[in-house]
């Protein structure tokens, strides 16, 4: 990580003046959804505090209640940077090709960028696959999520073989809003199950290694010991930071290397904002994300 931010750096200093003269009078970081806004905003204070001592301007941190918002946000140039789901950027890319460019990808403690949709419900419902779910309520996520929605969506449907109409064959299925909401509404007996995302290593009793079980399992919002999972997707790539494409260039490489190097500058910042233990983050381009362009396609 130190190395790729050394390069960054030295690349930022050949940096042309004509484009370099490009200013900015301030700096937007988009959080999507997935918990409250408040804690949104405190994972990512201290990366919000790096960022505006880098670049000299006010740095704001903007947490829309939905992943929709974040996206608009980019698209229409109230967002700079943002770490999305890999739908959420399909659905960008979809929308406006030039709008924004994938620079950095979260990495596993194994080294890999995937992770996985999962199904999950109480221990007490004695519910233990998707077989037992006949007729229950299920719960997604988000519309723009990737493993609250788009990949179960595709997934599920083949495994049980039906679709994830209300009364087809779960008897009912219903957004929540987002991770923690969905968590949160199967650990309150709400609904019977749903799905969230987690990177599929390290411990279940933990909520894993990263992903929304373990931001809520550390928030003490749920007890994993309570909770058993019913069904896992296959492997997911792991969404992209994002920059818009209009900003300087100097801006972009020096927000790209910050963020490549959070890890070993501050690994209590990283584990807040990578939501978990992970690697950190590492370059990635848009050829990493075409197969969920596609599927985001058939869903159109």
């Amino acid at each position: 990580m130190t190395k790729l931010f050394a390069a960054i750096v030295a690349t930022t200093a050949l940096v042309s003046p004509a484009l370099a003269q490009d200013k900015i009078e301030e700096f937007r970081i988009g959080v999507l959804g997935g918990e409250n806004a408040q804690d949104r905003m405190t994972s990512n204070e201290c990366l919000r505090e790096k960022t505006e001592d880098l670049l000299g301007v006010p740095t704001r941190i903007f947490t829309p209640a939905d992943y929709d918002g974040v996206i608009q946000g980019l698209l229409g140039g109230t967002i700079d940077v943002a770490w999305l789901g890999a739908s959420a950027y399909a659905k960008t890319y979809l929308t406006d090709p030039g709008a924004v460019e994938p620079v950095l990808v979260k990495v596993n403690t194994d080294g890999s960028y995937g992770y996985h949709s999962i199904g999950f419900t109480r221990k007490d419902t004695g519910i233990a696959s998707l077989e037992d779910m006949k007729g229950k309520t299920f719960g997604f996520g988000d519309p723009n999520s990737t493993s609250g929605y788009l990949i179960p969506s595709i997934e599920i449907p083949q495994e049980v073989g039906a679709s994830m109409e209300s009364g087809d064959y779960f008897g009912e299925v219903k957004f929540t809003g987002g991770h923690e909401q969905t968590i949160v509404a199967v650990a309150n007996g709400d609904i019977d199950a749903g799905v969230t995302w987690a990177d599929g290593l390290g411990a279940w009793e933990d909520g894993y290694n990263s992903g929304a079980l373990r931001k809520a399992a550390d928030a003490g919002l749920v007890d994993m010991n309570q909770m058993v999972e019913i069904w896992k997707s296959k492997p997911i790539p792991e969404g992209p930071v994002v920059l818009r494409q209009a900003l300087p260039e100097d801006v972009k490489l020096k927000v790209t290397g910050l963020w490549a190097s959070l890890k070993s500058i501050d690994a209590d910042c990283a584990y807040g904002v990578l939501q978990g233990d992970a690697l950190g983050f590492m370059p990635i381009t848009h050829d990493a994300y075409i197969s969920i362009i596609e599927a985001r396609k058939s869903k159109m």
